[in-house]
Order: C-alpha cells, then sequence, then structure tokens
C-alpha cells in the first residue's frame, strides 16, 4: 500500500502563520523520511484556522525541504487563477524538482463569497463555467509543443508554459461530486475524490470515473486513490483527545458559527457543544479513523479494498497539547509515524 499526506496548513492557538509553515515543513520531512508518496497542500481563503493559501507558493517551499517525496496541490481552485499563470507556476516548479511535482485540479472556489467577489474584482481569476476548457488548456500550455491560439486576424499563435521543459507535473483532477468524476473520465485524467471532506459519494464518483474513462495521452487507464481523515496514537482515547479540537472545529463550520483558529487539546476538553454540534461530531466518527496504530491501519486497509485503491492519502487531523512548540506538530508526526510502522513497514 502506499500512503500520502494532504495538508492544509493550520493554525491552532497562540501560532502565527509562521508557526504553522514550520510546523507543516516539519510534517514534510518526516512524511519523506517515512516513505509516503505524494505530500499535498490545499487551498483555503480567509479562515484564522487554514494558512494554506496559496499552494504554488507552498509546495515551493516544502520541495526545498524535502529529497524524494512528490509534492503537490489538493488543489489549486483553478476560478480563483488564469489558466496560464497556473500552467506557468507548475512548469516552474516542475523544472525546480523535475519527476516530484504533482498539479491536482478543483473547481470549488475555496472561500467564502465575499473572497470570491474580491479575487473577480483582481480580474485574475477564470470563469467557472469554463472550467473543463480551461483544464485541457492547462494541459495543453504544460505540453512540449504549447498551446495555439488563434488571434482575432486569424494569426496563429504558439503559447507555451516555459521555454523549455524537459519533464511535466502529473495532473489530477479533484471533486466531490458526479461532476468532476465524469470531466476527469472524459479528458483522461487522474481523479481523486474529496472522501475526507464529503464523507458519501465516493462509491458512485468513482464507479462513474471508472465506467467512462476515456484513455488519452497522458493515461491510458483509470488512475485514483481516496482521501481520509486519520488521527493515530498510542491509545484510542488519546487519539480522540488529538482529534477533539478539529472535530469541534468542522462542527462549528457546518453550524455557521465564527471559526478562530484550532484549539489545543486542553482547550478542547474544556469547551463545551451545542447539542446539534455534538451530533455532528458523533455522526464524523463513522468516517474519521481515529484509533490506535493495529486497529486504525486495519481501518485503512478495509477503506482501501472498500474503494480498490493501492494508496490512501492521509489528513492527519491531530491538534497539539498547550506545551508542545509552536514550530512543531507532534501530533500529525505521531499519526505518520505510528501508521508508516503498520503498513510501510514492507
Amino acid at each position: 500500500m502506499k500512503l500520502s499526506v494532504l495538508d492544509l496548513v493550520p493554525v491552532r492557538s497562540r501560532q502565527s502563520s509562521s508557526d504553522a509553515l514550520a510546523a507543516s515543513i516539519d510534517l514534510a520531512k518526516a512524511a519523506d523520511a517515512l516513505g509516503y508518496t505524494r505530500y499535498w497542500v490545499a487551498e483555503h481563503h480567509n479562515m484564522p484556522s487554514v494558512a494554506s493559501t496559496n499552494p504554488a507558493v507552498i509546495i515551493g517551499i516544502l520541495a526545498a525541504h524535502t529529497d524524494r517525496i512528490r509534492v503537490g496541490s489538493g488543489g489549486v481552485m483553478l476560478p480563483n487563477h488564469a489558466p496560464l499563470v497556473v500552467a506557468e507556476q507548475f512548469a516552474l516548479l516542475e523544472a525546480s524538482a523535475p519527476g516530484r511535482i504533482d498539479l491536482g485540479l478543483g473547481r470549488a472556489p475555496g472561500s467564502d463569497p465575499v473572497v470570491t467577489a474580491v479575487l473577480n474584482r483582481s480580474g485574475a481569476t477564470s470563469d467557472v463555467n469554463q472550467f473543463p476548457n480551461y483544464v485541457s488548456d492547462i494541459v495543453s500550455l504544460l505540453g512540449p509543443d504549447g498551446a495555439t491560439v488563434r488571434l482575432t486576424s486569424g494569426t496563429e499563435y504558439q503559447l507555451k508554459s516555459t521555454p523549455a521543459a524537459t519533464s511535466v507535473p502529473d495532473m489530477w483532477l479533484l471533486g466531490s461530486s458526479d461532476y468532476s468524476a465524469t470531466l476527469a473520465a472524459s479528458l483522461g485524467l487522474p481523479y481523486v475524490f474529496a472522501h475526507h471532506f464529503a464523507g458519501h459519494g465516493a462509491e458512485r464518483a468513482l464507479e462513474i470515473y471508472r465506467g467512462q474513462f476515456q484513455p488519452s495521452e497522458l493515461l491510458d487507464a483509470p488512475r485514483t486513490f481516496v482521501t481520509a481523515n486519520i488521527v493515530v496514537a498510542p491509545t484510542a482515547s488519546e487519539a480522540y483527545a488529538l482529534a477533539l479540537p478539529n472535530l469541534q472545529h468542522m462542527a462549528r463550520l457546518r453550524s455557521n458559527e465564527p471559526l478562530g483558529r484550532l484549539a489545543t487539546v486542553e482547550e478542547a476538553a474544556n469547551t463545551t457543544m451545542s447539542p446539534m454540534q455534538d451530533e455532528f461530531i458523533s455522526a464524523s466518527l463513522g468516517s474519521w479513523i481515529i484509533d490506535e496504530p493495529v486497529a486504525a491501519a486495519q481501518r485503512v486497509r478495509e477503506l482501501a479494498k472498500r474503494f480498490d485503491v493501492d494508496e490512501v492519502m492521509v489528513s492527519p487531523g491531530a491538534s497539539a497539547y498547550d506545551a508542545e512548540s509552536l514550530t512543531e506538530t507532534p501530533g500529525r508526526v505521531q499519526t505518520l509515524e505510528l501508521l508508516a510502522q503498520q503498513l510501510l513497514a514492507d
């Protein structure tokens, strides 16, 4: 089995953005040393608990601090960006770390309506209704021949994302609906369903993707994996304590409460949630993997078998204790270490 990592660069109590980034660099180094396959960072905006606002910038930082692991976006939210800019960014990332860059593209905005309005006003965004065309444009721009642009005069103009590429990043389509599965299949691209976020619908989406897949120059057969929220500790009770801050945070998000930075373990233990929020947390326990190492590893194997994949991307949802270093993330590193001992030891 292959294991990978999805990171939102969480910002917990008393952490600065610098602290949070340092902690994620620490986590990426651990994943690299432990034999994880890839390390992806998300794109979210204007959230007090998330510092992952610009995947391309963070990928460059993480690639410079690691040696082997693939580094990529999970994902770049294409409506927030001009396709040419995305292609140019990832062509340069690939040039700086050949064979190690993944470009995951999503259709969601990754932000609230105000942020979307601000981005639209800046003029640096793309039309969400043109998403399929813009994905195809990025595929062409990243290729060795680039894209052909026809001007209003009828003249054709060659456009490349970089002058002399020797390799290209792997492209993935991300989504949490049938739409993304259908598009990935029609374009012959790898596909990942956001199971860690959506919690349901993955079976149908993957069935559509595999059933409708059309081979392309990039890919001759369906390629996918599954994501999951996972917290592992020496005991199940400790794993739950480490996961509770994130569970409470998601409950606040779903009940439209104001969000702050991610709580520490001690802060979460002393927090009273509403009955509706407690119900959400209880329901989440069915989709999260929160357990001691042997049981957690078995649940990961069962998840992979359920979706017929050989790779699971771990979203390590552990917070930290009050006394732990602000520039490290021991709980998340522990999750990766304990899973690797069970699943990557061979």
